[in-house]
Order: C-alpha cells, then sequence, then structure tokens
C-alpha cells in the first residue's frame, strides 16, 4: 500500500505565512491545540455498553449537526445514562491525533484529514460511519484586487491549513486553470497562504491576503469586510453535492461498543431531521454552541448566508470522497491511497431502516 508522505507545517497564530514545511514524513497540517474537554452528566436512559463517550468537532457552521446535537442534547437523548465528554477542534490533524490517542471515540471532520488519518495508519484507526455536510465552501475574493476567476495568476490566496480539504480544492482548482503552485510551500503563479480560519479576516483586512477558499462561517466573515463571492465550490460538483464534514469513530471504540455508536447516529439523524423542520431555531442553538466553546457569537450578516448556504445530510456522499483523494493525489500532497473499508455504513442503514427511509451507499469503500 501506499501512504501519505506530507510533513508538519507550522502555521502563523498572528499572522499569515506561507507553510514551510516540505514533503516528509506521514502527516500534514498543523496540531493545533484543542479547546478543554467538556462533560455532561448521564441522563436516564437504557446501561448501554460504555459509561462514557468522547466526542470531538469543530465550531464551525458546516459541523452544524453536532453543534445543535449537543446544545439541544440530542445525543444525550439517546445515549441515556453513557455519558458525553466532548471537545472542539480547530484542525483535523489534531481530532485525529486525540482519536488515535483514545481522548476522541466519535468524531466529525472534514474528508482529508479522514483519508490521511486512514492511509497514515495503515487503514486501522478509523471509519467513516455517517454523513453530516455538504456545500458550504466558497473563493471569496477582494473585487479591488480580482475581477474574475482569470484574474488569479499572482495573487494571494489562503486555504486553512495545508492538506486540508479546502487546501486540496484550491490546489485543484488552481491545477485545472493551468496554474503551477509547489504543494508543499504553497508558492508559485498563485501564492496559497495556509492561514488558520479565525485569523483568515484580520490578514484580508491589512491586505495580506487577496482572497480565500474558506468554509462558512469564515466565507461570509469576509463578504461583510467587502469581499465578493468568485466561486462557490458547489458549481464545481455534480448535483452541487460534495462531501464537506462526515461522522468518523475509532475502530477500537466501533468494535467495543456498536451500540454507543448506533446511539450517537440515532442523534445525528435527530439533529438533521430538527435542523431541517426548524432551522431558524437550529441556527439559533448552532451559535449558542458556537458561542460557548470559543466566546463569540456570529453576527446574524455572518450566521445567515453561512448558513443557508450548507446543506445538512446523513449520507457520507462516499462516492465524492474517493473524487477528494484523487484531487489530494493529483495536487501532490497524497500518494494514492488504497481506500477500501473507510467507510462502514452498516449502523448508519440500520439507523436508516428503522427509521423508514432507504440505505445509503458505500461507493465500495466499504468494510469487505
Amino acid at each position: 500500500m501506499h501512504h501519505q508522505t506530507i510533513g508538519r507545517v507550522a502555521m502563523a497564530a498572528v499572522a499569515v505565512t506561507a507553510a514551510t514545511g516540505l514533503l516528509s514524513g506521514c502527516g500534514y497540517g498543523a496540531s493545533v491545540e484543542a479547546a478543554p474537554a467538556k462533560q455532561t452528566y448521564g441522563a436516564p436512559g437504557a446501561k448501554l455498553s460504555a459509561g462514557t463517550v468522547r466526542i470531538g468537532y469543530f465550531p464551525n457552521l458546516t459541523h452544524g449537526t453536532a453543534l445543535v446535537g449537543l446544545q439541544d442534547g440530542l445525543f444525550q437523548k439517546e445515549l441515556g445514562s453513557t455519558r458525553i465528554k466532548s471537545q472542539s477542534f480547530n484542525a483535523g490533524p489534531a481530532e485525529i491525533e486525540a482519536l488515535n490517542a483514545g481522548s476522541v471515540d466519535i468524531g466529525w471532520i472534514g474528508p482529508n484529514s479522514a483519508i490521511n488519518g486512514y492511509a497514515k495508519s495503515h487503514g486501522t484507526s478509523l471509519r467513516i460511519i455517517g454523513g453530516a455536510a455538504s456545500g458550504g465552501v466558497k473563493l471569496v475574493v477582494n473585487p479591488a484586487r480580482i475581477s474574475s476567476l482569470d484574474d488569479l495568476r499572482g495573487k494571494k490566496l489562503a486555504t486553512p491549513q495545508l492538506g486540508g480539504t479546502q487546501d486540496v480544492a484550491l490546489l485543484n482548482y488552481l491545477a485545472g486553470k493551468g496554474y503551477k503552485v509547489d504543494p508543499a510551500s504553497g508558492a508559485g503563479d498563485v501564492s496559497v497562504l495556509r492561514t488558520e480560519n479565525k485569523v483568515v479576516p484580520e490578514a484580508y483586512k491589512s491586505g495580506s491576503i487577496d482572497g480565500a477558499w474558506v468554509p462558512e462561517p469564515t466565507a461570509s466573515k469576509l463578504v461583510t469586510l467587502g469581499a465578493k463571492v468568485l466561486l462557490d465550490e458547489k458549481s464545481l460538483w455534480p448535483d452541487g453535492k460534495f462531501v464537506t464534514a462526515s461522522i468518523i469513530v475509532s475502530q477500537k471504540f466501533l468494535t467495543a461498543h456498536p451500540d454507543v455508536v448506533e446511539a450517537v447516529l440515532r442523534g445525528s439523524l435527530a439533529a438533521n431531521a430538527f435542523i431541517k423542520a426548524d432551522p431558524e431555531k437550529a441556527k439559533a442553538d448552532a451559535n449558542l454552541r458556537i458561542k460557548a466553546d470559543t466566546g463569540k457569537a456570529l453576527p446574524p450578516a455572518v450566521l445567515d448566508p453561512a448558513w443557508a448556504g450548507i446543506d445538512f445530510i446523513d449520507d457520507p456522499l462516499a462516492a465524492t470522497l474517493r473524487t477528494v483523494a484523487d484531487h489530494a493525489v493529483a495536487a501532490g500532497l497524497l500518494d494514492k491511497p488504497e481506500l477500501s473499508g473507510i467507510v462502514d455504513l452498516t449502523l448508519l442503514n440500520k439507523v436508516l431502516t428503522a427509521a423508514g427511509r432507504p440505505a445509503v451507499a458505500d461507493a465500495g469503500l466499504g468494510v469487505k
């Protein structure tokens, strides 16, 4: 099996910098410290096989299923007396490390981080067990500096992290337009600057970047600063559907506690159903969780358009997962990985069937 060969990259915490790591080792991206774990107490209910389940996620709107499920107690309702310890992360590699270390059992994460974690572990670390979000990613630019998609040469564009989902998408798009960019340093016809989402707005205001390929709510934050949406990534995918966030579980936890995993999946379906039934209340509740995690709620000018651009889904869109991996390979950020077994939809389809809904497909990536 081939494995990834991307080195760790230090990201600036207070200023925009190009990534300085080289293609070496087996992981990519920076390890960002996670927020302290929060514990909730179990609710009355049937006793499951684990006393505690540790859930990881990002305080991003693309992780709205997790935000709403935690804020409204929808996971806890299904878990009964099993306690939840939740922990928020700012980058996928840090969450994968936590899962590998056993401090996270189930997590919401972007597809490239899941692919990287699976390949790095020789297919032993995790499974993708459900969907969470599609869409909610845009290229936003300073209209005074970039007037069209043919006006990117010599410009500086930010992505959240080297080898991350948006980084791969931008590199793939630029290659398709004929621009040459070194994947490790980000230098080339277009400068790709790996910059944490929380830093991007200040970088935009200071003029350090000309635009960014970023998820919500960062894209909408830039729009409030005068940026324009030059491209919605939905337009590049069939039917506008592509995986933005998935649910992963450690294989060890899945084997030992399938009843707990199934309960979390029921909570996930309940959260997505609530989002569809009452989007305004769900949006407000997600914002409450973001405020609890980050200390600051999103203003309506950011929250409303950002939320509207995301589709919350139960299907992990496994076919697009394979395409995402192909893009990473083409960009030079990934040796062709063996993805067989990365997806296990057994429990998700059990829950869907029990709810009278059709099963979803694993696109040939399921456990044999």
